[in-house]
Order: structure tokens, then C-alpha cells, then sequence
């Protein structure tokens, strides 16, 4: 009777480790091999038969184990320390870890990498302060937030807007009991306009409800809904959250293999589940849906650009030489066709001033791009924003590269101790000395054009773009003061946009009126409203 009742013991222990732990199947998964370690060491204490000597107080083994359970703890143990060395360790594997990045192309100019983009496209809204908005509007409804809390905000293309989405989350396990059909809703902040927060509960009138959740309990847990649905054998990760472009939530898990023995962790493939039905959908890298923005986890990347820096010429290598490192971390930018990249800067070894480079990582296929040219960290284009307004004491945030007017360029904002952005901040990536600040993006535009124009001679001259002269006649024109300087505001006689300069940039802006001739130039841009470069009037020297 005892040893049925060690038996059935045992399988409860098994089962409950595996219900709980989610061990993956296949080889190369540490997980498993630990589990059933534990499995053996239990069955060896509950098929250990122990009695105390009444006379001499010792402790006497009447029956031991099956050796089974020893020769079990000993293959597992092999299993477990020895395998991982022979097949797992750089010092055997390097040329391994160096190549799993994939071939990493050359690339000419990182302006032709990342689109032009207008001002009212820039991310202004960090993954920091979308939390703050988003907790804002929630507590905006008492009921709501005291049952649910806001779960991690991804960062996604949702009809070509940017957004940072984050899925409403049961707050507790009581919580959930109350509520098993699922949580109401999602929380939708623009990444480029802190104003525009949506709490969404309703699609085509009809309730939202997110029943599959990392913080749910039993079936209703998004990884054991995969487990137990035939995905015991393949590893999973980066529950990432995301809407279609019709607003219904996902749950995007990327498959992932050992390459290398027990590391190399690389994606293979997606499932798209369905928040609210747990419905699963399978796809391979190139197949998966063009709304997905991301399938390459962020840490297998930064792995990997990192292995492949470290091992360029072998493990051997103690002198660093060309040894290559990351700098900040990655940060998800988009480019041309609106595709989505892992962007960081390389730098060398021992050397963490200067970018030798910069690599983009497509975050769906893991296409990689290497741009050779030097320019700031985004440290360094952090620590030169906020010397700049050293006397407010702002932080900046995460730099972000875009292509102004073909100028590779950190934008960033300023944020106050509460977290709240109080001004904005551009810095050229090639000279993090070239620096514009200003309380709107367009001050910090015309800011960051006027510093870089001065700074010609002193950077690359060619690295300016299609910069632009015109002679013409001005048709109106109109002042604006904003925080104590002075823009002009002026059309002129046949083109289309709106100029702008500030009395700074020409004395003669001031007196300038309606009809007078004048020669401006101006860099050609996708804005409505262009900051001219130069400015002169001509009238006034007739005069």
C-alpha cells in the first residue's frame, strides 16, 4: 500500500511540475532535464526505507531505491552539465554564434535606409509616458481599474499610424474568478500625439473581451493554452499584444529553436492567437501577416549583433581587435514601406564614446544592414540634449533616428522628474555637438536646421540635401511670437508651401511686407511649412 501511495504521489508531483514549469520537449531545453531531475530525487526519497536503532539512536537504510532512479539522476546530470559544454561552448562553437545573425550586408548611406519623414510623423510618446496616459484614462473610470491593470505597451503600425497598444490585464487571481470571460478591453496611446488616448472596449459594437492572458490563471493562460494545444515541444516567447487593422487583438508568439546545442536561439515562425476565442494560426517567417510588426525578440538580436561583433576573428581573439559591440540597446524604428527595424549603434570593444557604425535589423525576416560610418552613441546624443537645457534638469529619452531632410538625426524629448515632456531635442548622428532644442517640434526643427547650416564647413558638406534657392515676390506675411522669439510666417508668388524664419536667422524679416521681392533658400522637405535657411530682401536694397 505504501508503494502504490509513493507512486501515486510521484505522478502528482510530475504532473503539477508540468502543468506549472511548461518544460519544452526537445532537445536543447534545459527545463525539462531539471524537471524530471527533481522527479528522481523525490522518487529516491520515497523509495527509501529508513528505521532508527532504539539502542544506539542511529539511523539504519532497510531498502533502497531502484537503481533505475540512479542511473536516471546520472544520465540527467550528463545530460544536464557535460552535453551543454561539448556542444553549447563559444570556445568549441564561435564560428556558430558569429554566423547565426545571417549574412549582414553593407550598407551605403542609413538616410537611404530610414524614409524622410515629416514632423507630425515623429514619436513623441515613449513607452514610459504612454504607461502614465494610459494609466491616466483608466483611472478615469473607477469601476474598470479597479479590476484590471495595464499590461506591457508594444510599440505597432495600426492603418500606417503609429501606436503603442497595451492589453487590460486581470489585476489578481480573485479578480480573474470574478471575471473568467475575459478582461474589457484595450488601451491604444499615438506614438506621435500625446493627446490621442483611447480606451477601446468595443468592436463593430461588439464587447471586447481578452480571456487568453500571460495573467491568467489555468486554461486561460496564453503560453499553457499553446502548451496543452500541441506546442509542448517548441520553444516560445515574446508574447507580444497587437490589433489587426481593424482593432481586434492578438497575442503574437514567436517559435523558436537551439541552433547551437543548448543556445542559438533563433526564430522560426509565429502563432497568432486570438485574445478573445484562443483560436491559434501558425505561420513561417515569410508567410506571417503584414499587419504583424514583429516577430525577431529584441534579446535574440541583441545576442546575436553581439556574437557577431565579439567573434570576428575567433574566440581567440585577446587584443579586441576589431572586436564590435552594441551600444544602448535596440530600439524598433520604421523605414521605407513603413517596414519596421531594430536599430542600434556598433562600436569597438573598450571604446564606447563613438559609433563606428550602425546596423538596422528587419524585426520580421532578420535581414541585416551594417552602415560604416561614424557618429555619436545614443548616450553621448542623450547626455548633448540635456546639456543643453542643463539648468531645467530634464532627462531625455530614448533617441530615436529619422532621416531629416536626408539628415541622419537622434530625436528625443525632454521630460521633467514627473515624466511629462517639457521640450524636444535633435541631434545630428554624425556630430553630437550639432544640437537643436525647442519647446515644439517645429522650434526644435528650425533650431537643429540653423545649428547644422552654420556647422557646414565643419561636418561633411555633402551630407546636405537638396537644398534649394528661389527669387520671388512675397504674397502675405505674418508674425508669430513663441516663448520670447519671433517666427515670420510669409507665401510667396507661385509655389505652394508656407516659409518660416525667425528674426534671428535675417534682420530684415521684421520689415519685410507684402510685394517685396526677396531670395530665399530652404531645404526641400516633406513639410507644409518650410524653414528657410537664408533670406534676403531685395526691395529693401533698392530702397
Amino acid at each position: 500500500m505504501k508503494k502504490v501511495l509513493s507512486i501515486v504521489v510521484l505522478l502528482l508531483v510530475g504532473f503539477f511540475i508540468f502543468y506549472i514549469g511548461l518544460p519544452v520537449i526537445a532537445y536543447g531545453f534545459i527545463k525539462l532535464p531539471v524537471f524530471l531531475l527533481l522527479i528522481v530525487i523525490l522518487g529516491m526519497l520515497l523509495f527509501t526505507k529508513l528505521a532508527i536503532e532504539q539502542q544506539t539512536k542511529q539511523v539504519k537504510i532497510l531498502s533502497k531505491p531502484n537503481r533505475i532512479f540512479f542511473f536516471a539522476g546520472i544520465l540527467l546530470l550528463v545530460y544536464m552539465l557535460v552535453l551543454p559544454l561539448l556542444t553549447s561552448l563559444p570556445m568549441f562553437r564561435c564560428d556558430s554564434y558569429q554566423k547565426l545573425i545571417g549574412k549582414v550586408a553593407d550598407g551605403k548611406k542609413i538616410s537611404n535606409h530610414i524614409a524622410p519623414i515629416s514632423i507630425d510623423e515623429i514619436r513623441v510618446v515613449d513607452e514610459d509616458l504612454a504607461y502614465l496616459l494610459g494609466e491616466k484614462i483608466l483611472g478615469s473610470q473607477p469601476a474598470l481599474g479597479s479590476q484590471v491593470e495595464l499590461g506591457d505597451f508594444c510599440i505597432q503600425k495600426v492603418n500606417n499610424d503609429l501606436y503603442w497598444v497595451a492589453p487590460l490585464l486581470h489585476s489578481g487571481f480573485f479578480k480573474w474568478i470574478n471575471n473568467q470571460e475575459g478582461t474589457a478591453g484595450y488601451v491604444m496611446v499615438s506614438a506621435t500625439n500625446e493627446r490621442d488616448v483611447k480606451l477601446v472596449q468595443q468592436i463593430a459594437t461588439k464587447d471586447i473581451k481578452i480571456k487568453y492572458q500571460p495573467n491568467a490563471y489555468f486554461q486561460s493562460d496564453i503560453h499553457r493554452h499553446l502548451y496543452f494545444n500541441g506546442y509542448q515541444n517548441v520553444g516560445l516567447t515574446d508574447f507580444s499584444f497587437e490589433i489587426d487593422d481593424a482593432g481586434n487583438p492578438f497575442w503574437i508568439v514567436t517559435k523558436f529553436d537551439k541552433k547551437i546545442g543548448f543556445s542559438g536561439n533563433d526564430a522560426t515562425g509565429i502563432l497568432v492567437v486570438d485574445a478573445q476565442n484562443g483560436a491559434i494560426k501558425e505561420y513561417s517567417i515569410n508567410n506571417a501577416p503584414k499587419w504583424v510588426d514583429r516577430i525577431q525578440p529584441i534579446s535574440f538580436i541583441e545576442e546575436q549583433l553581439n556574437d557577431w561583433g565579439e567573434y570576428v576573428h575567433g574566440y581567440w581573439n585577446f587584443s579586441n581587435a576589431n572586436k564590435l559591440q552594441i551600444t544602448e540597446g535596440l530600439t524598433l524604428v520604421y523605414g521605407q514601406n513603413h517596414k519596421s527595424y531594430w536599430y542600434t549603434g556598433l562600436t569597438s570593444v573598450g571604446k564606447d564614446e563613438s559609433a563606428v557604425g550602425f546596423v538596422l535589423v528587419d524585426t520580421r525576416t532578420k535581414e541585416a544592414t551594417f552602415y560604416k560610418q561614424g557618429g555619436a552613441t545614443e548616450f553621448a546624443a542623450q547626455s548633448s540634449a540635456q546639456g543643453k537645457v542643463q539648468e531645467k534638469g530634464y532627462k531625455a529619452s530614448l533617441p530615436i533616428p529619422y532621416n531629416i531632410n536626408n539628415i541622419p538625426t537622434y530625436v528625443m524629448t525632454l521630460k521633467d522628474d514627473g515624466g511629462l515632456v517639457k521640450m524636444f531635442a535633435m541631434v545630428a548622428i554624425s556630430d553630437y555637438t550639432i544640437v537643436g532644442v525647442g519647446n515644439t517640434m517645429r522650434e526644435t526643427l528650425t533650431s537643429f536646421k540653423n545649428v547644422y547650416n552654420m556647422a557646414d564647413n565643419k561636418i561633411n558638406p555633402n551630407a546636405i540635401t537638396n537644398k534649394k534657392s528661389l527669387k520671388s515676390v512675397i504674397t502675405r506675411i505674418q508674425n508669430d511670437v513663441k516663448n520670447g522669439n519671433s517666427f515670420y510666417y510669409f507665401k510667396v508668388k507661385d509655389y505652394p508651401n508656407i516659409f518660416v524664419g525667425s528674426s534671428q536667422l535675417s534682420s530684415q524679416l521684421p520689415v519685410t511686407m507684402a510685394g517685396d521681392s526677396v531670395k530665399i533658400s530652404f531645404d526641400v522637405d516633406l513639410e507644409e511649412v518650410i524653414d528657410v535657411s537664408s533670406f534676403e530682401n531685395s526691395s529693401l536694397k533698392k530702397k
